[in-house]
């Protein structure tokens, strides 16, 4: 888990997946974000740090349409998904959440069984046949977020009855069973104990074998142990943008350095 930064992976990692321009968010009269470019790389983690209240997460949330659900938002600006405009009116955000799925800050399991909670995307989405293809997307889904073997035996325990980390594992679990393309991580870990959090980073670093992860973190350390990219944001602008080993090491801006040297924040 030392070097996330082999020459391979990123050779591997360098066609972009996410392309964002101009993008402003307003909610209400607050101006939250303000005219964000970036691109994100395929099979490689981003990760995006600065102060509260500073734009991470509601960048984040522009990715899947998910200020949608915010009355008073308006998002303005261009964000292509693999070329194709996420914000064009014939896209439809349930399907487009389908393809870029969401973990939240504080584990989230629906009230149902650990199997149910899985199977559910799937089933509103429709994407398998009979019963044995759905208990192969479950198994599958457990399997990719670590979790399989400590839950195979009580599938249908209440996912609610599972400790905070393996809820948190539940929910990256039901995150990719809807075989998305790309993951957002909102402060994944931030409920967690170290323990759980060690498990979870762990699983990031093996998720992006097969997807775009996008994760908001406070802890710049986890930025440096998961990222290979890192998108430093303050009051609402993106500052810097680079390889997360040049961000923590030579960052180019001084509000950059003033961050990470805890002079701001």
């Amino acid at each position: 888990m030392d070097d996330m930064r082999g020459t391979v992976r990123d050779i591997r990692s360098t066609t972009m997946k996410i392309s964002a321009s101009d993008v402003q968010v307003h909610y209400g009269q607050n101006h939250a974000l303000k005219d964000v470019s970036v691109d994100i790389q395929d099979r490689a983690v981003t990760a995006f740090i600065g102060p509260s209240g500073c734009g991470k997460s509601t960048f984040l949330r522009c990715l899947n349409r998910m200020n949608d659900t915010v009355a008073s938002a308006r998002v303005t600006g261009t964000i292509l998904l693999d070329g194709e405009d996420i914000y064009d009116p014939r896209v439809d955000p349930v399907q487009l959440r389908a393809k870029v799925g969401m973990v939240f800050q504080k584990p989230n399991p629906f009230p149902k069984s650990i199997y149910d909670n899985v199977a559910y995307g799937p089933k509103i989405h429709g994407l398998t046949r009979n019963k044995a293809e759905l208990d192969e997307i479950v198994e599958s889904s457990l399997r990719k977020a670590a979790l399989w073997n400590e839950v195979k035996d009580r599938l249908d325990a209440a996912g609610t009855g599972l400790s905070g980390g393996q809820q948190q594992r539940l929910c990256i679990a039901r995150a990719v069973a809807t075989g998305p393309e790309v993951l957002l991580m909102d402060e994944p870990c931030s409920a967690l104990d170290p323990i759980a959090t060690a498990q979870v980073e762990e699983l990031i670093s093996e998720l992006r074998n097969q997807f775009s992860v996008v994760i908001v973190t406070h802890s710049m350390q986890q930025a440096a142990r998961v990222s290979q990219k890192t998108a430093f944001f303050h009051l609402g602008n993106l500052v810097e943008y680079a390889d997360t080993t040049e961000i923590f090491t030579n960052p180019k801006d001084p509000r950059t350095e003033a961050y990470i040297t805890g002079r701001i924040g």
